[in-house]
């Protein structure tokens, strides 16, 4: 049975930071990724990790706050947020899949259920 279960949500304050932790079973997969869905707006890209190599890549509106991350051993997908703003609150959901573009949702296949991030200002 595959499983993707998210953590690490919850309401912070502009300027600080939170980890996502997405624990996988029953699944294996060319890369990992968290995508985000504010109200209101599509659901977007926010950073993938290739699970073989640890090759990244990150939304331009993330770069140099967020980092993605992955434990082999643990089969933990995390992501790192620093220095959030409003704008980073979110539904955040932890994806696996095999055609690795933060542009094409349609290339992870599997999701899991998101953990909410709320960002005040």
């Amino acid at each position: 049975q595959v499983q993707l279960v998210e953590s690490g949500g919850g309401s912070v304050q502009a300027g600080g930071s939170l980890r996502l932790s997405c624990a996988a079973s029953g699944m294996s997969a060319f890369c990992m990724a968290w995508f985000r869905q504010a109200p209101g707006k599509e659901r977007e890209g926010v950073a993938t990790i290739y699970t073989g190599t640890g090759g990244t890549s990150y939304a331009d509106s993330v770069k140099g706050r967020f980092t993605i991350s992955q434990d082999n051993a643990k089969n933990t997908l995390y992501l790192q947020m620093n220095n959030l703003s409003p704008e980073d609150s979110a539904m955040y959901y932890c994806a696996a899949g095999f055609l690795c573009k933060l542009r094409d949702e349609n290339g992870y296949r599997f999701w899991g259920q998101g953990t909410q991030v709320t960002v005040s200002s």
